[in-house]
C-alpha cells in the first residue's frame, strides 16, 4: 500500500508543478488554462488518494474516497477541452464541449451522495475501497471513456495529416493519455466489486506527467524554456534571500545583499533575453508561413500565363500563323526554352510549398518502370543529340514486375535527373540502367559529365543546393529539383543518392523503389486532400 501512496504523491506533485508553471506562462490562453485545470483535477484526485489510503476510520475513508472521485470527474472534460484547443477544434466541436461540461456539472453535484459513491468495503489488501453508485457508472461510460475516447479519436484523426513538430507532440500526448488514463482505469473493477487484480496501473499514472513533460521540453508545447528559467531564477533568489537573513555580521549581510542585487539584475536581463529569443522565433515562424503561402499563390498565378505563352510560341514555331524565317525561328526558340525553364521552376516551387504544408497528393497505381524510363529516354533523346551526346538504356535480362508508384511524381524525378545529366555533360553521354534487386527495383542514371567531390555529394539533395558544375554550366537553376526528387522518392518508401569518383569523372544517380509498397505508407499517403490543398492546386 505504501507504493500506491508514493505513486499518488508523485502524481499530485508533478501535476501541480506543471499546472502552475504552464498557467503563469500564459494566463489568458485557453490552452494553458485548460491544462492547468486538468492538472488541478489530477492533484485533487492524487492527494485525496494519498489521504484515503492512510485512514483507519470508515467514515473518514468514505469522505476522502468521494473527494478523490470528485477530482477524477473533473479530469476528462478539462482534458478534452485542452486537446480540442491544442488541435484548434474547440470552436468546431463546441456542442461536444457543452455536453461534456453539462454532464460533468451534473455528476459533480451528486459526487458526495450515495448515488455516486455508495459505500466503502475491504477488497484485496485495501480496507476501505469505494463502491460505485449508479451515477458513477454513468460517469465511467459518458465521462471517462466517452470524453477521453473522443479526445483520442480527434488526436488520431489529426495525426494522419500532421507533420514535423506537431506530429511529435501528438504522438507523446497519445502515449501519455493511453498510459495515464489506462492506468487510472485499473481502479474501476474494484469499484464495481470485481477483485481479480489490484490497481496495477497506478504506477503508469505517475509516468504520464513525465511523458508530457518530455513532450513539452522537446517539442516546445508551452515554451517550457521560459518556465524552467523562471523556476531556476526564483529558487536561487529565494535561497539567496533566506541566506541574507541568516547572516551574523554586518559585513557579511552587506556582501550578501550586494550579491542578491547583482543576481536580481542579471536575472532580469536573462529572462528578458529568453523572452526576446522566443518572440523572434515566433516572428520567424510567422514570416516563414507567410513566405510559403506567398510562394504557393505566386507560383499558382504564374503557371497559367506561362502555359499559355508556351502554347502560343509552340504554335508559332510549328507554322500555325505562317512560316517563319530562320532569323525569326532562332530567337523564338530561345524564348520557348526560357519559358520552359520558368515553368519547371514554378512547378518546383509549387511542389516545395505543398511538401512544406504536408498537403501534396499521393496517388500510386501499378506501373511498368521499363515503359516509363523508355518513354523518358525517347522524350529527351533529341536534347542529348543536339549536344552530340549519346543516350542509351540498359534493360535487365528478364522483364521487371510492375510496381505501385505515383506515375506523375516518379516521372518528374527521373526526368529531372536525366535532364540534369544532359545539361552538365559536355561530351560522351548518358546511360540509364534498370535492375531488379531482392525486394526493390533500381534505376541508375550515369553520365560522363563534370562529376562531384565529397562535399558536393553530401549537400546535393538539400534545398537550394547546387554543385559547382551546376552553377558554371547551367546558371538558371534554383537548386530545388533534387530536393523535391528526394521527397517524392521517400514518399514511395524508396531511396535516392548520388555517386561520383571525383571531378571530371562523371556522376551516377541511383533510385531504389520497393516492389511492394508498404500498406501503412500507402494508407497514410492516399488520404483525402484537404480543401486548402485543393485551393493551392
Amino acid at each position: 500500500m505504501n507504493l500506491w501512496i508514493l505513486f499518488s504523491f508523485i502524481n499530485g506533485i508533478t501535476a501541480l508543478i506543471f499546472g502552475f508553471f504552464v498557467y503563469f506562462q500564459g494566463r489568458k490562453k485557453i490552452l494553458n488554462t485548460t491544462f492547468f485545470l486538468m492538472c488541478i483535477g489530477v492533484a485533487i484526485w492524487s492527494f485525496s488518494y494519498c489521504r484515503w489510503l492512510l485512514l483507519t476510520k470508515e467514515t473518514d475513508a468514505l469522505f476522502w474516497s468521494k473527494m478523490l472521485n470528485s477530482g477524477a470527474t473533473l479530469i476528462p472534460i478539462f482534458y478534452l477541452h485542452w486537446v480540442l484547443n491544442l488541435l484548434d477544434l474547440d470552436k468546431e466541436k463546441r456542442r461536444v464541449l457543452i455536453f461534456g461540461y453539462l454532464i460533468t456539472f451534473i455528476l459533480l453535484s451528486f459526487s458526495f451522495t450515495s448515488y455516486y459513491i455508495k459505500s466503502v468495503k475491504p477488497i484485496l489488501s485495501f480496507p476501505y475501497w469505494p463502491q460505485a453508485g449508479p451515477l458513477y457508472i454513468c460517469f465511467l461510460f459518458l465521462g471517462y471513456f466517452g470524453l477521453v475516447g473522443y479526445a483520442l479519436f480527434q488526436l488520431f484523426l489529426i495525426r494522419r495529416t500532421a507533420q514535423g513538430e506537431k506530429r511529435n507532440q501528438i504522438d507523446y500526448i497519445i502515449l501519455g493519455t493511453i498510459l495515464g488514463f489506462g492506468g487510472g482505469a485499473t481502479n474501476f473493477p474494484l469499484m464495481l466489486g470485481v477483485s481479480l487484480l489490484p490497481p496495477i496501473g497506478q504506477p503508469l499514472v505517475a509516468v504520464f506527467p513525465f511523458l508530457w513533460g518530455f513532450a513539452i521540453l522537446k517539442y516546445h508545447l508551452f515554451e517550457i524554456r521560459v518556465i524552467l528559467t523562471e523556476l531556476l531564477v526564483g529558487v536561487v533568489g529565494i535561497i539567496l534571500l533566506v541566506d541574507l537573513f541568516t547572516s551574523k555580521t554586518l559585513s557579511t549581510t552587506i556582501l550578501k545583499a550586494v550579491i542578491l542585487i547583482v543576481f536580481g539584475y542579471m536575472s532580469v536581463l536573462l529572462l528578458k533575453s529568453v523572452h526576446t529569443e522566443i518572440q523572434r522565433r515566433q516572428e520567424i515562424e510567422k514570416i516563414d508561413k507567410a513566405k510559403s503561402e506567398f510562394i504557393s499563390i505566386a507560383s499558382h498565378q504564374l503557371r497559367t500565363p506561362l502555359t499559355a505563352i508556351k502554347g502560343y510560341i509552340s504554335m508559332i514555331l510549328e507554322g500555325t500563323y505562317g512560316q517563319l524565317t530562320e532569323k525569326q525561328s532562332k530567337p523564338l526558340g530561345n524564348v520557348y526554352q526560357s519559358n520552359e525553364r520558368l515553368i519547371r521552376l514554378v512547378n518546383d516551387l509549387l511542389n516545395l510549398s505543398r511538401l512544406d504544408a504536408g498537403k501534396i497528393e499521393f496517388s500510386p497505381e501499378m506501373n511498368s518502370l521499363e515503359e516509363m524510363v523508355s518513354s523518358i529516354v525517347e522524350e529527351l533523346r533529341i536534347n542529348a543529340e543536339k549536344k552530340g551526346l549519346y543516350m542509351k538504356m540498359v534493360k535487365p535480362s528478364e522483364p521487371l514486375p510492375e510496381i505501385m508508384v505515383d506515375q506523375d511524381k516518379l516521372r518528374q524525378v527521373i526526368l529531372n535527373i536525366v535532364d540534369n545529366a544532359i545539361k552538365y555533360t559536355r561530351e560522351g553521354g548518358i546511360t540509364l540502367e534498370l535492375k531488379k534487386l531482392n525486394a526493390e527495383e533500381e534505376i541508375r542514371v550515369s553520365d560522363t559529365g563534370e562529376g562531384m567531390d565529397e562535399t558536393e555529394l553530401n549537400s546535393l539533395f538539400q534545398m537550394f543546393s547546387r554543385s559547382t558544375a551546376g552553377t558554371q554550366l547551367h546558371a538558371e537553376g534554383a537548386g530545388l529539383g533534387l530536393y523535391v526528387a528526394r521527397q517524392f522518392v521517400e514518399m514511395h518508401g524508396g531511396k535516392i543518392w548520388a555517386e561520383s569518383k571525383g571531378k571530371g569523372k562523371g556522376s551516377t544517380f541511383v533510385i531504389q523503389l520497393p516492389i511492394k509498397l508498404n500498406p501503412k505508407l500507402l494508407k497514410e499517403k492516399t488520404k483525402t486532400i484537404t480543401k486548402a490543398a485543393d485551393d493551392i492546386f
